[in-house]
């Protein structure tokens, strides 16, 4: 247990001593060079993909 609290204080030294400080974004979608190439993370792609598509034509089969 004394392990674990070391080493989150350590990993949040950053943030403790810095005014407004904050832990860093590690998210795709919070990289500035990601969002420019266009790649997503899987969770807002697998979103994009869910959602349904106002121009879909709606399918159906005659047997």
């Amino acid at each position: 247990m004394l392990i674990v609290a070391i080493c989150v204080a350590l990993l949040a030294i950053k943030v403790i001593i810095k005014k407004n400080g904050r832990f860093p974004n590690t998210h795709v979608g919070g990289n500035k060079e990601m969002r420019r190439r266009g790649i997503k993370c899987v969770q807002s792609q697998d979103r994009d993909a869910r959602r349904r598509n106002p121009m879909a034509v709606n399918e159906r089969r005659k047997d």
